[in-house]
């Protein structure tokens, strides 16, 4: 497994792949790597001849500077993970080769990026739409795969993708989740052994509930989201929002809608959840 720690060496790697006509597919990360993002691996390895992952801690999508600070550092195990799962090249920048000094250009992609974790993390897509699109154009894979997970941001990067035309063929991979039907993600990491196995898994279930009153014929979406949310308060949760939305555009859901997702985020302790499901009503 290689490992590229600044442009120049990445460039000279994907050179190579290119030359030979190898399909190349890439997974951006934070790092603090889990089974979820290991999925996305296994995803691209299943469709491309080469598998690039890039770790790095990207400063300018964290809204909060105690949360940058807070973010696990697990390279170590990260890189054992990956060389596990025959990774090919692995990209590990400082956040000086990413951001030089004057670095001043930015990637914003309207409306999408101003609801929902937009509305309640300012600035948080806008440096999620620059990174990527800054590892896009070093990387110059064919394939890129993102979690579903992040349902908002895989929407924002296929957005951006065919904005900008990078020709790059964007896949999303199920949500990963634990047994009890908690979405992984690196934020589970805060949470006490109770919450995590006792109540966190409420989250999918409370959407699973709504799930199944949409496909039951329920339209009332605001009686819905209400209920659910006094419901996880209950729980234990301190819901940011739960909304059923057109999962086209993200826009409010209408009766005429088939294709919808339940989104969700809520704090239970230091961690901030998020998840979705997707539901056809047709």
């Amino acid at each position: 497994m290689i490992q590229a720690h600044d442009k120049d060496a990445l460039r000279v790697v994907m050179r190579g792949y290119r030359s030979s006509n190898e399909v190349t597919a890439f997974v951006p990360t934070l790092g603090n790597l889990h089974d979820g993002h290991l999925s996305l691996v296994r995803k691209a390895r299943e469709v491309a001849d080469r598998v690039v992952v890039s770790i790095f801690i990207n400063p300018t999508q964290f809204d909060k500077p105690e949360d940058l600070a807070a973010y696990p550092r697990t390279l170590e195990t990260d890189l054992a993970l990956l060389k596990a799962e025959k990774v090919d090249l692995v990209f590990l920048p400082q956040a000086a080769e990413m951001y030089p000094e004057g670095s001043a250009a930015r990637v914003e992609v309207d409306g999408i990026s101003d609801i929902l974790e937009g509305d309640s993390r300012p600035g948080h897509f806008s440096g999620v739409a620059t990174i990527v699109a800054k590892l896009f154009n070093l990387v110059q894979p064919d394939i890129s795969v993102f979690g579903e997970k992040d349902f908002q941001q895989l929407m924002l990067i296929r957005r951006m993708e065919r904005d900008l035309d990078f020709g790059i063929k964007i896949i999303a991979a199920p949500t990963a989740r634990e047994k009890t039907g908690l979405a992984m993600s690196s934020r589970n990491n805060y949470l006490d052994s109770k919450q995590r196995d006792e109540i966190a898994p409420g989250l999918y279930a409370e959407m699973l509930k709504i799930k199944d009153a949409l496909l039951n014929g329920d339209e009332n979406y605001l009686g819905l989201q209400a209920k659910s949310i006094e419901t996880l308060s209950n729980q234990g949760f301190k819901p940011d929002y739960l909304e059923i939305r057109n999962a086209a555009d993200l826009s409010s859901a209408t009766t005429d809608n088939n294709e919808l997702v339940i989104l969700v985020s809520a704090w239970l302790g230091k961690a901030r959840l998020i998840d979705n499901i997707t539901v056809n009503t047709q």
